[in-house]
């Protein structure tokens, strides 16, 4: 659901401030959180920011979030996700991935190769491959299991830029693609949409540099030509 409730925190920060209730956010809260505050009404924005934040150093982390105050965010996010999205557990996954499927004809060796090659042309460093089906294997005895590996690739130079400004981001490092066939064994690659509408947003209050964006959005260029490459076996 995360990326749900990052959308949810976007669209707080795309509401005008006139539209904002700040009233309704308790004292107690505004001390706890400085220069956040949090409103609870029903159409207003979920977070607010009050004025500048601190001034940051490179590499230096963020406030730690009171377990609390996560808990009293997402009580007021979740209605809003659920909202925006009615369907069964499997769809919603299904919004999260960008996918294709493999040229038939394929092996699965073909695409994982064509997929690394792919990456050492765009600079993008293949950093290792968890093959999870050994595991099924080996651990849970499951022969029947398909194929499945991810692999993960990083490009350096961006990722150093990005972590300068917003440690946080080293959750989503390094970047992963997924190979695995189905229950008919046909291949598909996979990765987490990286849709950086929000991080685009968030970045004209943090100041980041227009080259910083235009390096990040091409991370995402970057993994789908990977992808593609896979699927089609081009290498």
């Amino acid at each position: 659901m995360m990326r749900l409730l990052v959308f949810a925190l976007v669209w707080s920060f795309s509401m005008p401030a006139a539209a904002a209730d700040t009233s309704a956010a308790r004292p107690e809260d505004a001390a706890q959180q400085g220069w956040i505050g949090v409103t609870p009404t029903p159409h207003g924005p979920v977070l607010i920011q009050q004025g500048m934040p601190p001034p940051y150093r490179d590499y230096q982390m963020s406030r730690v979030l009171a377990p609390e105050e996560r808990q009293q965010w997402l009580q007021m996010a979740m209605p809003a996700v659920g909202n925006m999205m009615q369907v069964d557990a499997r769809e919603a996954m299904n919004h999260f991935a960008i996918k294709y499927q493999a040229r038939p004809g394929l092996g699965f060796d073909d695409v994982v190769q064509s997929m690394k090659l792919r990456a050492n042309q765009v600079n993008l460093k293949y950093v290792g491959t968890n093959a999870m089906w050994r595991d099924f294997q080996a651990v849970l005895g499951d022969m029947d299991a398909p194929r499945v590996e991810i692999l993960s690739f990083c490009d350096i130079a961006i990722g150093r830029d990005l972590l300068k400004v917003l440690p946080e981001m080293i959750v989503f490092f390094p970047c992963r693609i997924a190979v695995m066939e189905d229950a008919d064994k046909n291949i598909w690659v996979l990765m987490l949409d990286w849709d950086i509408t929000w991080l685009n947003l968030a970045g004209k209050r943090l100041g980041m540099t227009p080259e910083l964006r235009s390096g990040f959005l091409s991370i995402r260029e970057k993994m789908d030509s990977v992808m593609r490459a896979g699927a089609n076996g081009e290498l």
